[in-house]
């Protein structure tokens, strides 16, 4: 019979499961599925490079914060500063972002949007927010926030349970 209580056994060390870790479990792993299949269908659609760098994601930051460095661009991301330099650059290659000077750090460059860059970011937007407009359709704006919500409870949570971890 499953216990209502969460942690370990005393006596054996084994966790203790329950149906909430049961559900918190499923949760996680479609979670994973669904960011897989995301990943894939963004790639096709062109918002996510095909070695797997978050083209979108990282224009979309840049929109919405403005200038940043690449090692800032980084710690937002559970991903190293190498991956974030290689997409910067495969960006610029592309007209789509510049490197400028840093007035806080002479070595350390800010990373901005080009005319082009903010042009295409707002042309992926589009295309996102038209492939999600048919999506979900059975369910209500009320439920998904919700979702939404509880989704990003878990990551902060596993992102702290990292941070611990080192």
């Amino acid at each position: 019979m499953a216990s209502a209580r969460h942690g370990t056994d005393r006596a054996t060390g084994a966790p203790i499961v329950d149906g909430k870790a049961e559900a918190i479990t499923e949760l996680m792993l479609e979670v994973a599925q669904c960011f897989f299949r995301i990943r894939a269908l963004g790639q096709k659609a062109g918002l996510i490079t095909s070695w797997g760098g978050g083209a979108f994601g990282f224009m979309r930051s840049l929109a919405l914060l403005g200038p940043l460095t690449v090692p800032q661009i980084a710690q937002m991301r559970p991903t190293s500063r190498q991956r974030m330099q290689r997409l910067a650059d495969e960006l610029a290659a592309e007209g789509l972002v510049e490197f400028i000077d840093n007035p806080k750090h002479r070595r350390s460059k800010l990373v901005q949007l080009t005319r082009k860059g903010a042009a295409r970011h707002s042309e992926l937007n589009a295309q996102l927010m038209a492939i999600a407009s048919t999506m979900g359709v059975a369910l209500d704006e009320v439920d998904i926030r919700k979702t939404v919500e509880i989704v990003r409870q878990l990551s902060d949570d596993v992102k702290v349970r990292s941070e611990r971890l080192g």
